[in-house]
């Protein structure tokens, strides 16, 4: 297998945060991955005792790894990005390095997805970003973009700006065909997240719920709910397979305030607060049925919970973790505030006992308007969506491994279901709690395989302690 080394200046930048580690050289990544699963999940699930679930907000594969070595980034010829994407004011604009540590994006629902891709041109980003800039006073609101009358979704940031993110990458796993399960925002997504669909529900029948990939029911004063109505979540959710099983889980939310306005076409909101006492966007759990009725809601808790849970070795099976605006790396968040929060869960995790039974899994919600050259597949009515980083972090993780499968993240969910819940899946047919939802999204064709992503005959990798705050060349 063939291996390319990273550029001076990146190697040498990884390599000073590695040797904070002892004992720990370096992989370099590898061009190309290789076929099937390590593993079965009879296997796996000897040696993965802990799946835990980090969601960011708002970042494309190319804007965060289109440069990074051997990965399936940015079209180059020479050194210098080939494509010229459409601007309605300035002609045509090629991706750019971009060391701003706060981002603008562009605007990101159902409908910007589809005119970004455009037919699979994937050439609308411009054209959305500045449409969206016009009359928009909050950065926050999804319909809008952060970056005023200067569009910057073709910009894009390297090692320098994150390292923290490329030494992970460059360690560990780095997934370079991640996909967000659905061509649309955040709320959708983090339906799908927990349980693989977004949907409106008229009464707490499953049967009632309908297809919804842009506007699933909303919380209290979001987008068309002005009635103060709690929405309905009657579909059945992960959790509910979980409790079942008696398998442990939790949902760790940090407090502060949300980054999207809750009603996504609107011009300007005040801030909404969160923390795990309030259901929301990014903390959906709280509305399911199935949570309700199986007296559940105790799981979703502080953040706080997560980091003493993972110094003491008490991590429940399954962990999701969403963050608060202010480190989520959603446009105005810093990126640097993004990284150095995501570093301290993987560090709390490092530095427990449970690290050796664990498997980090680290995704982007969607892809925040910003560029990205690769045509989504397309496997049902609601996805898949644009591209998004991915990375696994485990010490059964294939050191330096870039994988290349076709993924959502549908196969985190597979994957948990694999290893704890012997292959069931969230399938209306199967489950015991029918709901009218279009399909069984774990069992997608096009849909690869978490497993390739370790190899539990290896020795395991050790901690790799990083930073919470390394130097960059963001400002």
């Amino acid at each position: 297998m063939t291996r390319k080394a990273l550029p001076v200046a990146v190697a040498a930048l990884l390599i000073g945060l590695v040797a904070c580690t002892p004992g720990r050289a370096p992989t370099p990544p590898n061009e190309t991955s290789t076929p099937g699963p390590a593993g079965d999940a009879l296997i796996a699930a000897t040696k993965i005792k802990h799946i835990v679930v980090v969601m960011q907000e708002n970042r494309s594969f190319d804007s965060y790894f289109g440069t990074y070595p051997g990965a399936d980034g940015l079209p180059m010829s020479g050194g210098v990005p080939s494509v010229c994407v459409p601007a309605p004011t300035s002609g045509c604009q090629r991706p750019y390095h971009d060391t701003a540590d706060v981002n603008g994006g562009g605007p990101h629902g159902q409908t910007n997805a589809t005119a970004d891709v455009d037919g699979g041109k994937m050439d609308g980003f411009i054209t959305q970003a500045e449409k969206a800039a016009k009359g928009c006073a909050d950065p926050n609101n999804p319909a809008c973009a952060n970056g005023g009358a200067q569009a910057d979704v073709m910009g894009y940031h390297d090692g320098g700006d994150i390292p923290n993110y490329w030494a992970y990458a460059h360690n560990f796993v780095l997934q370079d065909h991640m996909f967000e399960p659905n061509a649309s925002w955040s709320l959708p997504e983090h339906l799908f997240e927990v349980s693989e669909w977004s949907a409106h529900c008229t009464t707490h029948d499953p049967a009632s719920c309908v297809n919804a990939l842009q506007s699933p029911g909303s919380p209290p004063d979001f987008g068309k709910n002005k009635t103060g109505t709690t929405p309905i979540y009657a579909w059945t959710d992960l959790t509910y397979l979980l409790h079942r099983a008696g398998v442990s889980w939790g949902y760790y939310v940090v407090a502060g305030t949300e980054p999207d306005c809750r009603d996504d076409e609107a011009i300007d909101c005040a801030p909404v607060k969160q923390n795990a006492k309030t259901p929301g966007i990014w903390n959906p759990l709280p509305y399911f049925d199935t949570v309700q009725s199986d007296g559940q809601l105790g799981n979703i808790q502080s953040v706080q919970n997560f980091y003493n849970s993972a110094a003491d070795g008490s991590l429940p099976a399954v962990s999701w973790i969403a963050p608060s605006g202010d480190v989520s790396e959603h446009p105005p968040g810093k990126v640097s505030a993004g990284q150095a929060y995501v570093t301290s869960l993987v560090n709390a995790v490092m530095s427990g006992p449970d690290w050796d039974s664990t498997a980090i899994l680290i995704g982007w919600d969607d892809w925040g308007g910003f560029y990205d050259h690769m045509v989504p597949p397309t496997v049902d009515v609601n996805g898949y969506g644009l591209r998004v980083p991915g990375l696994v972090i485990s010490p059964y993780a294939k050191a330096g491994y870039i994988d290349h499968q076709v993924l959502s993240f549908d196969a985190y969910d597979k994957l948990i279901e694999d290893l704890f819940l012997h292959g069931e899946r969230l399938d209306p047919a199967a489950d015991g709690r029918p709901d009218p939802r279009p399909d069984v999204r774990e069992n997608a064709s096009a849909l690869g395989n978490l497993l390739s992503d370790f190899d539990f005959t290896q020795s395991p990798l050790r901690q790799l302690i990083l930073p919470e705050h390394p130097t960059t060349t963001l400002h």
